[in-house]
């Protein structure tokens, strides 16, 4: 055993642990939009009271018999997640080159890591209080960001711009849902790639979706300079189900974000993943 442990750590580089640490952020992605879609769904056939965000959710699960060792997990795992953003923001490790849409995947790489990060420290902080975030503490502190947004110059020009960026990030997830190759980055089986290609289609669909709510309700906050008409993401979904066939259109959207964490453990198993790092390039610079 001793012989072979200095054989391991030579083995375990830089480039390994980026790996696998980034098969951990796909995995905890995966789990977190199963969790998310299941709880979507409960709301829409009524057996919840409210649909719930990423935060809301990771407070759920705290309350779980070992739910702190959970919420550990899944902190670290999105961490992971936001370090293979990083890398394919900065140093493309995807290698979608310099090009005006590889420069915008690429910026919104940078952003997913952001937003990922912001949720693993989450994790951390509901881990160490177990603090009761539920629905309503979501709606409040959206609420309460878009009237800091409004009290500030051109504040309700910022909100409009913010709704419309938002609109326009569920509009790009629904167009990757008919556009994108789910299955080039993946090294699996042609009949398995097949399966799994329908997943992302309809994964990254309902994610669009179910994200378009949101920008709407900005934009309207910042058109009629009113901070009450901002809602959480679970907020958006909410008011979608008061809507005309509004529960089978939540109903849907829970069953695409049930199929996004499918795919998202999918992708920890079987996506390409080469990090590139500044060592890396520097070796290859010589």
């Amino acid at each position: 055993m001793r012989r072979q442990a200095p054989a391991l750590l030579k083995r375990l580089d830089l480039a390994t642990v980026l790996e696998w640490a980034s098969r951990g952020g796909y995995a905890a992605r995966g789990l977190v939009y199963l969790g998310l879609g299941g709880i979507v769904l409960l709301a829409a056939l009524d057996l919840t009271p409210r649909a719930r965000g990423a935060r809301g959710l990771l407070a759920t699960w705290s309350q779980w018999p070992l739910g702190s060792i959970l919420i550990g997990a899944i902190g670290f795992g999105l961490l992971g997640f936001a370090a293979w953003r990083a890398l394919q923001a900065v140093f493309d490790a995807d290698r979608h080159g310099r090009s005006a849409k590889a420069l915008a995947i690429r910026l919104g790489q940078a952003v997913s890591g952001v937003i990922y990060g912001a949720l693993a420290f989450s994790a951390f902080e509901l881990r160490d209080q177990f603090e009761d975030f539920g629905a309503a503490d979501e709606e409040r502190s959206a609420q309460a960001l878009a009237g800091r947004l409004l009290a500030t110059p051109h504040g309700d020009g910022l909100l409009l711009l913010a709704g419309a960026l938002m609109f326009a990030v569920g509009v790009g997830n629904i167009v990757q849902g008919f556009a994108q190759d789910f299955g080039k980055r993946l090294d699996c089986g042609e009949r398995l790639c097949r399966r799994v290609v329908v997943l992302g289609r309809i994964g990254y669909g309902a994610r669009g979706l179910a994200t378009l709510p949101t920008g709407a309700f900005l934009a309207r906050a910042g058109w009629q300079t009113r901070s009450s008409d901002a809602h959480s993401w679970a907020g958006a979904l909410q008011a979608l189900e008061g809507q005309p066939f509004g529960e089978w259109m939540l109903a849907m959207i829970a069953v695409g974000l049930l199929a996004f964490g499918l795919f998202g453990l999918v992708e920890a198993a079987f996506r390409r993943i080469r990090p590139v790092t500044p060592i890396h390039q520097s070796h290859g610079a010589a």
